[in-house]
């Protein structure tokens, strides 16, 4: 099937669905991805033909050493980077095809990010922070507010609606930044070391929670460096050498 590259028109998850993408197929083929940054006249080499696949409701999480391109991988995953080569297909949508119109509006579409350190609004209510991915839609304010309440009670945080950053500890914060991600309904949620600078409550309510979302078929791509972290997914992969391989009793051993 020919896709159509968006456009201010294009409604991106109609497409999606007219594709059939989302039914049973791999959500994310990625192929030979190559990315290399150069610092000056070096060119340092990140993600060396990486190859990586993940189907709807599967819960990958991706390990490896402090600086092995694990931040890489998921910036390119989620559209906030390009890789230099190889092809890039998420929901069946030739990342490649697009322009960075097509690919930002893809990216509000499909894709839901969770950030370590939350990337929340100081001085703005929990509620209008779960509701800004909205604004780029072109969503009115009072849906857009009636959206992001129903994800804050999809977090428990209904009673924390109107409370800035500043009032929150670090789980809720983190949770709040959950809410953000799934207030647009995205295709994939891209998880970048949820529980990193959290205690061990703030750790299991978190971990509960995205439990929970993979249970109602989310699919989650995470990126953590802890290997009780990454235990609670369906698969684990971890990021040598510029590649992706299969996780090992070794590497667990390890703590990578």
């Amino acid at each position: 099937m020919d896709l159509i590259t968006p456009t201010a028109e294009t409604d991106i998850s109609e497409d999606i669905d007219r594709a059939g993408a989302l039914d049973g197929a791999a959500i994310v083929d990625a192929r030979g991805i190559l990315r290399t940054y150069v610092r000056g006249l070096i060119e340092v080499p990140v993600l060396k033909g990486l190859d990586l696949r993940v189907r709807r409701g599967e819960w990958v999480a991706c390990t490896g050493r402090s600086g092995s391109g694990k931040s890489t991988l998921l910036n390119v995953l989620g559209l906030l980077d390009s890789a230099d080569a190889g092809s890039y297909r998420i929901a069946d949508y030739d990342v490649s095809d697009l322009d960075d119109h097509g690919r930002a509006r893809l990216r509000n579409e499909l894709i839901g990010f969770v950030f370590q350190l939350h990337n929340l609004l100081p001085r703005t209510t929990a509620l209008e922070n779960v509701a800004t991915p909205l604004v780029y839609r072109g969503v009115g304010r009072r849906e857009r507010l009636r959206r992001a309440a129903a994800a804050l009670e999809r977090v428990g945080l209904s009673d924390r609606a109107d409370h800035d950053p500043a009032e929150l500890s670090g789980g809720q914060m983190q949770r709040v930044a959950i809410a953000r991600a799934l207030v647009g309904d995205p295709a994939i949620l891209l998880v970048d070391e949820p529980t990193g600078n959290l205690d061990l409550t703030a750790t299991a309510e978190v971990l509960g929670l995205l439990e929970e979302l993979h249970g109602d078929d989310r699919t989650i791509v995470m990126i953590t460096h802890e290997e009780d972290v990454a235990e609670h997914a369906d698969r684990r992969l971890v990021l040598d050498d510029g590649v992706l391989r299969p996780a090992t009793a070794a590497d667990v051993a390890r703590r990578l």
